[in-house]
């Protein structure tokens, strides 16, 4: 291959529009013909790449060139604004920081996953499980709609034209608090509501996201959810007849390390329906692939994650198969290369919550699945997503929940 041979085009920028409520099915389809490949416009090409060496170039071997850029930024800035999702260089790096002493910490029992976010992120309960607390309601729905709204706009350009803190507590907003003091030149109101907004948004739509997705797949698909559901009696040793205060005391850390098949089947998922199904950055600079394909200054670069989860060539013959066994080697959870299995991002960016939203995620489906066994509404319909930044799953999931005796 010539060392200035560009990814084939598979069409115009506009083809995304053209697809916008099936996005990342269009996506896979294209990297089905090309693991890399561009989408053209006017000014520059859109590079897309499903291909695990490149997504390891990008996200680790040259992270430098591959950052959010000033493109990104411009979309991304009005929802995110410059918290960590949209921000590179030294803003990027003081967050991660930062941020960094919470989530190495080990977390409690939370009653959902944006009451934990709020705990952890900032030191209150925000009791959103609550059907009288509209303003938790009315939160989760205008942090949805603006989602979208923003995300619609990388495929349409049209649019584009006096207390004092409190100092013993640990959480990531205190900390930043606190390097407001030090620095409020550039630790601003609007910088701070700006980071505050990002972790929310981090904690309230990827750990939910999931749990909508693997409860969906666990009816789906039965056996499956009848495997975990008795794998968690046995890791918790409980009896038919506790309450559920009682049985939230025996969720220890041990009992959750027990529950290999349940992180299996967590993953799998994952891998699936990943919550950040692409992830885009730009080249700051000329450059070769791994792959060969030469990339030019400026140009938009992004790994596909829905798509990877849905290649033959990284998972198998098999892998459009719901199959939390794929993980398991002689019982035992076995991951993956994060190169391959992308749903964390991998490299310097890799999510900082990562076990935190394990955790978060098995904690929840151990009650849930102690007491209940479910089953979808209408086991006729096939659930689709909304295109946003994040995997939301299209209506919610409408499911019967039913006493497990």
């Amino acid at each position: 291959m010539s060392k200035d041979q560009r990814p084939p085009v598979a069409g115009p920028m506009l083809n995304l529009l053209i697809n916008f409520n099936r996005l990342f099915d269009y996506q896979t389809s294209l990297a089905r013909k090309y693991s890399t490949y561009r989408l053209i416009s006017l000014s520059h090409s859109e590079i897309y790449t499903a291909d695990p060496t490149n997504v390891e170039y990008i996200l680790k071997t040259n992270f430098a060139n591959y950052g959010r850029g000033e493109d990104h930024y411009e979309i991304m800035r009005e929802l995110f604004g410059d918290g960590i999702f949209a921000v590179d260089g030294d803003k990027w790096l003081h967050q991660r920081k930062l941020a960094s002493y919470e989530f190495s910490t080990k977390d409690i029992l939370m009653k959902s996953t944006l009451d934990s976010i709020f705990k952890v992120g900032f030191g209150v309960d925000l009791n959103s499980l609550s059907d009288s607390d509209e303003f938790g309601n009315h939160f989760s729905k205008a942090f949805d709609d603006s989602n979208f709204i923003v995300y619609w706009r990388y495929v349409d350009g049209a649019q584009m034209k006096d207390e004092k803190l409190e100092r013993g507590k640990e959480d990531i907003l205190s900390r930043f608090l606190l390097g407001s003091e030090k620095d409020p030149k550039n630790m601003t109101d609007q910088y701070l509501r700006d980071i505050t907004l990002n972790f929310i948004i981090a904690g309230k739509d990827t750990s939910a996201n999931t749990l909508t997705w693997f409860f969906y797949m666990l009816c789906k698909h039965p056996l499956v959810q009848e495997k975990v559901a008795r794998e968690v009696r046995e890791a918790t040793e409980a009896d038919s007849n506790l309450s559920a205060d009682d049985f939230a005391q025996l969720i220890t850390e041990a009992a959750l390390e027990k529950m290999q098949y349940l992180h299996a089947a967590l993953t799998e998922t994952l891998r699936l329906y990943p919550a950040v199904p692409v992830d885009g950055k730009c080249s700051a600079a000329d450059d070769i692939l791994p792959d060969g394909f030469k990339v030019k200054k400026g140009d938009g670069v992004s790994y596909m994650a829905y798509a990877m989860g849905r290649m033959t060539y990284i998972w198998g013959e098999d892998v459009e198969e719901f199959r939390p066994e794929r993980w398991l080697e002689n019982g035992v959870f076995r991951a993956e290369s994060p190169f391959e299995f992308t749903a964390f991002q991998a490299g310097p960016r890799i999510c900082l919550g990562k076990e935190f939203a394990y955790r978060q995620m098995k904690i929840l489906s151990t009650v849930l699945l102690n007491f209940f066994r479910f089953k979808l509404l209408d086991e006729r319909k096939e659930a689709t997503y909304r295109t946003m930044f994040t995997l939301h799953m299209d209506q919610g999931l409408h499911l019967y929940a039913f006493p497990r005796l």
